[in-house]
């Protein structure tokens, strides 16, 4: 998996080399914020979809038609039962929700087909695959002994482009913007990738061992996580703490606000300190935890472990080769749309480095 990764993240940064060379000593600009989307699009669609990359591909670009009309509806005033009624946007919406479900639907039914007929072993090795592997046992009963349905392999599908694409382009985004700022970091991280990886592809294994990286990355979780906020529903009648509350009461869970609440991380909790994170996240705050940008729990991200491990290999590979500083032109104005993201990109100036 993490191969695929690396070789789309190659491919990517041939493109920013060939722009470096016919830029001036003054380096390029680029809106790191749209080539990121691009990036993890294009990753997630092969780790997920491996063969079926085409048909991935177009399943995400069609979900991030429809998160993009989420984000509008939010802002707008929303009257009950108004997502039932055949609105030009709502017919268009149910449109891309058929077309996305018959897509998925294609792609699991034709890897459910007899060994025979298969052009591929077993269900596949991207994430689909394992997924359907990992409930074989399951496949061959009738509809309602499944332990999950296909309807519900097709939700996780949906998922993937949340987890795989949204999280980690963002938490590139944010972190490339606060390695501009902190130069001394991006040469803290620039050292410990070269003499772990030096020139070559990283692999899983390299990754594991960047500390400094893994630091930084939860600190910028912690000062832009992917999400500001989480509900949660109470399955049953529960005490917490001094609260007594029913079943299926609603909780808020203000991710952006404990972050950065100084009673959990003392009078420095708004400054960029990945050194908090240096004996782990369950001791970086004074509550352990106090750091949940993927939840926590039974309802913790899936995803969590491949977004991680998606931007420590995009970082490594854009240390290896580039070093970077914030244009003058970007504006910091963070904007939570569904997820934390930028609202005028993210222009950054790099320059080819020789290691």
């Amino acid at each position: 998996m993490v191969n695929k990764m690396a070789a789309c993240t190659s491919s990517r940064l041939k493109n920013w080399q060939e722009m470096m060379s016919q830029s001036d000593s003054n380096g390029k600009e680029i809106d790191v914020h749209n080539e990121f989307r691009t990036l993890t699009a294009d990753i997630i669609s092969h780790t997920a979809f491996g063969s079926s990359y085409n048909e991935g591909k177009e399943v995400f670009e069609l979900q991030e038609e429809l998160q993009e009309m989420a984000a509008k509806a939010e802002q707008s005033v929303f009257i009950p039962g108004s997502q039932y009624i055949p609105t030009r946007m709502n017919r268009y919406a149910w449109k891309i929700d058929r077309r996305v479900k018959n897509i998925l639907s294609s792609i699991i039914q034709s890897r459910l087909e007899p060994k025979t007929t298969r052009t591929h072993v077993g269900y596949g090795s991207d994430l689909l695959g394992i997924m359907m592997t990992a409930n074989q046992n399951e496949l061959g009963r009738t509809q309602k002994d499944l332990s999950m349905t296909i309807d519900e392999i097709m939700d996780e599908c949906k998922t993937f482009f949340f987890a795989g694409h949204e999280t980690t382009s963002n938490l590139l985004t944010w972190a490339v913007l606060l390695l501009a700022i902190y130069p001394e970091w991006q040469a803290v991280l620039r050292k410990e990738v070269i003499s772990i990886c030096g020139t070559d592809i990283p692999d899983a294994d390299m990754l594991s061992k960047m500390k400094s990286m893994t630091m930084v990355l939860n600190e910028t979780l912690r000062l832009y996580p992917p999400v500001t906020a989480l509900v949660r529903k109470t399955k049953q009648a529960i005490k917490l703490g001094q609260f007594s509350l029913p079943k299926d009461a609603l909780l808020l869970l203000p991710i952006l606000a404990v972050h950065h609440n100084q009673k959990f991380w003392g009078p420095d909790a708004m400054l960029f300190k990945p050194e908090r994170f240096a004996v782990g996240v369950s001791k970086a705050a004074i509550h352990p935890n106090a750091f949940f940008p993927f939840s926590l729990g039974p309802s913790n991200c899936v995803g969590q472990n491949f977004a991680m491990l998606e931007a420590k290999s995009v970082l490594a590979m854009i240390l290896q080769r580039f070093s970077f500083s914030l244009s003058p032109d970007y504006k910091h104005a963070p904007i939570a749309v569904i997820t934390l993201q930028t609202q005028h990109g993210m222009p950054i100036i790099f320059k080819s480095i020789e290691v």
